[in-house]
């Protein structure tokens, strides 16, 4: 990337001093400024470096070259006009642009023609940035000294203005001044509010994208590509507001989305979309930090929302009604996960509230590999089987939205725990397209339990949740009054390595059938090594055909809410010790039907459990090995089971007051899945 950056880099400024070169343009002032200091002689041969005590508007048709540090004095005004291009030296915290306290810069790029300021190479830390001084407040005080260049900020005058900021590219900043401090890409110290910024893209920078210290200056449009710190930073009570900000993380090992410190400012946020390829945590918020977020979409971020010094989650308002949820402390299948760390109940919105094409005005070539699934599915997508998929984050198929996924498709999901997984909202439809010959696999690479989340299909069947409940994973909509609602269809489908936690009381399923409809086609499905559940069914009148189910940790089948669908022939192995049940059935008695069930145990447990006043209706069932055949965990009536056509025939074992033997029922011929090769796909 910081090759073809080059090549972008060169390419625009060849393009804005052709432009500049062949036309006069009025609203671009000619050079001002006399004396013979070494600083303005250097400046009329195309140098920036040292202190500027008085006026001077820059050439747009000169390439400027940052050999050291500029700085603008109080009483002195910079204008860089539309089109101008600042190579700054690779020479780390010795260059770069500062506008003192009393000074002003206006940068008056345009979206045809931006101000550039960047290293040749644009490679992160090669320079140290642009930063600017105020007089607004700060909890620093009055006269405050700035971590980067001991420069002094910090007054009583909220509205100061330090000059203007618009269509700003700024590449290749972050030089490391310490173990503690580095320069940020821009760096904006008890900014007032009288301050423009408008369109500014900070691209590669080592440290932060941009960071307020204290001040109440506003942003609008920002773009925050791989900066390897935090994109958007603030401290010392900043109080100002961020309309649209469009971030993306590619590489790994970055800090965060947003890193808020210390005194709680309330700055605003709206409409910020952020989009990871690598994890990683998204908003933190240190000590009493705290702000209003409206407008939020993330996507690919193992972390939600870190509460980093265990301050309150109220500090953080989310207009949009995202409810911070702990995520388990030190879970493997994340990074850094401890309790400060939050995944949002209602779960964030993956469509962007920001458009990346509302910045095409700026130089660099970002793609997002197609190979990678993540974020919003919106119109009709279909996959290309031909194509190895990575299951990077959330993949979401909106309302009236589809996804195909073709036959023989093969989709690797990323080990990263409950961030990782497929959901079709209400209204979307999924199609997997698999065939016996060839089936639709979706997986971790190890295949272990809990590496990833698993499917959720919501629909608008009734359940007794009522209608438009939420979800317990992912915070999702379903329950509606059409039974016959249609979410698409899965066939041949093997999910490996299902089941990550939520916390201490939910985790996802391998499939989870939130109120789906009785047109919904769901057939040979196999789902293996899962950390809960291998299918569960929360209301809904959905039914499924040949199930294989090996070794989940919770229930192979598992059904609340009045779910009143048929199972037709499903094969349960366990030979893993210390799982839940091969049923469970919880709450209102929809009366599910259940047809050629074969459960096999080579570790004991317990094969049926009924909770509440639930029940089942079940022909054909095969059960061996298990040390429990039937479970009324709530002392239901064994009546509300009926097996072979009758009530369940059950002994209740001695010294036990819910388990029971089953004394006839249990011993059909076993389910032949010999013809059921599909199982045995893998990645």
């Amino acid at each position: 990337m910081k090759k073809s950056f080059l090549n972008l880099f060169k390419a625009f400024t060849a393009s804005a001093v052709l432009v500049v070169a062949t036309s006069c343009d009025s609203e671009d002032p000619a050079p001002i400024g006399g004396g013979d200091t070494e600083v303005m002689a250097n400046l009329k041969v195309g140098v920036l470096n040292g202190t500027l005590k008085e006026s001077y508007t820059l050439d747009a048709a000169v390439q400027y070259d940052l050999t050291g540090s500029f700085i603008i004095d109080e009483g002195a005004i910079l204008n860089i006009p539309a089109g101008t291009t600042i190579v700054a030296d690779n020479g780390g915290t010795d260059v770069y642009i500062a506008a003192l306290k009393g000074g002003q810069i206006n940068i008056n790029g345009t979206a045809s023609k931006p101000v550039i300021m960047s290293s040749a190479d644009g490679n992160p830390g090669d320079w140290g940035g642009l930063t600017l001084c105020g007089n607004a407040t700060t909890t620093a005080g009055v006269d405050a000294v700035a971590e980067v260049g001991g420069f002094i900020y910090g007054g009583n005058d909220d509205s100061d203005s330090s000059g203007i900021i618009r269509y700003l590219q700024i590449v290749g900043t972050g030089a490391q001044i310490n173990s503690e401090s580095q320069y940020n890409g821009v760096s904006f110290y008890a900014v007032g509010s009288g301050t423009l910024v408008d369109n500014v893209a900070v691209i590669n920078g080592d440290d932060d994208g941009v960071e307020f210290f204290g001040g109440t200056v506003s942003v609008s449009n920002l773009y925050l590509e791989n900066n390897s710190d935090d994109s958007i930073d603030w401290t010392e009570g900043w109080s100002g507001t961020v309309d649209n900000a469009y971030i993306s993380h590619t590489v790994a090992g970055f800090s965060t989305v947003f890193e808020g410190d210390k005194a709680n400012g309330n700055p605003k946020f709206n409409n910020i979309t952020a989009i990871s390829t690598v994890g990683g945590t998204a908003l933190q918020f240190k000590k009493e930090s705290g702000g209003t977020i409206t407008g939020l979409s993330l996507s690919g971020y193992d972390v939600d929302l870190d509460m980093k010094d265990a301050g309150a989650t109220s500090n953080v308002v989310f207009v949009d009604g995202y409810t911070p949820v702990a995520m388990v402390e030190d879970d493997e299948t994340t990074t850094d996960v401890d309790e400060s760390a939050y995944t949002f109940a209602l779960n964030t919105s993956v469509v962007p509230t920001v458009d990346v094409a509302d910045f095409d005005w700026v130089a660099s070539d970002l793609s997002f590999d197609t190979a990678v699934l993540q974020g919003a599915v919106t119109g009709e997508v279909t996959l290309d089987a031909s194509v190895s998929y990575t299951l990077n984050s959330s993949y979401i198929v909106q309302d009236g939205a589809s996804l195909t996924i073709p036959a023989g498709t093969k989709i690797t999901a990323r080990d990263g725990g409950t961030g990782v997984y497929i959901a079709v909202l209400q209204g979307g439809q999924i199609f997997i397209e698999g065939t016996p010959a060839n089936p639709v696999v979706i997986a971790s690479a190890a295949g272990n339990p809990g590496d990833w989340g698993g499917l959720t299909i919501c629909g608008n069947a009734t359940t007794s949740a009522g209608v438009n409940a939420v979800a317990e994973i992912g915070g999702f909509i379903y329950g509606g009054t059409t039974d016959n609602d249609n979410s698409g269809s899965v066939k041949n489908l093997v999910l490996k390595g299902t089941g990550a936690q939520i916390n201490s009381e939910s985790q996802y399923n391998g499939v989870s059938l939130y109120a789906v409809g009785s047109e919904t086609v769901l057939e040979n499905i196999a789902v293996i090594n899962g950390d809960d559940d291998g299918i569960e069914f929360f209301g809904g009148t959905a039914s499924v055909t040949n199930l294989y189910l090996e070794n989940n940790s919770d229930d192979a089948i598992d059904w609340t809410e009045g779910w009143n669908g048929t199972v037709d022939n499903a094969y349960i192995s366990h030979t893993v010790a210390g799982f839940s049940t091969a049923f469970e059935g919880d709450k209102a008695n929809g009366n599910p039907k259940f047809n050629n069930i074969t459960a096999i145990s080579t570790v004991g447990g317990t094969a049926l459990q009924f909770k509440k006043e639930s029940g089942g209706t079940i022909t054909g069932l095969h059960l061996n090995g298990y040390d429990v055949d039937l479970d009324m965990k709530d002392g239901g009536a064994t009546s509300n089971v009926i097996i072979a056509g009758s009530a369940a025939d059950a002994t209740l074992i001695t010294g036990e007051t819910t388990f029971y033997t089953l004394n006839s029922g249990k011993d059909a011929t076993a389910l032949d899945i010999s013809a059921w090769t599909w199982i045995n796909a893998g990645l």
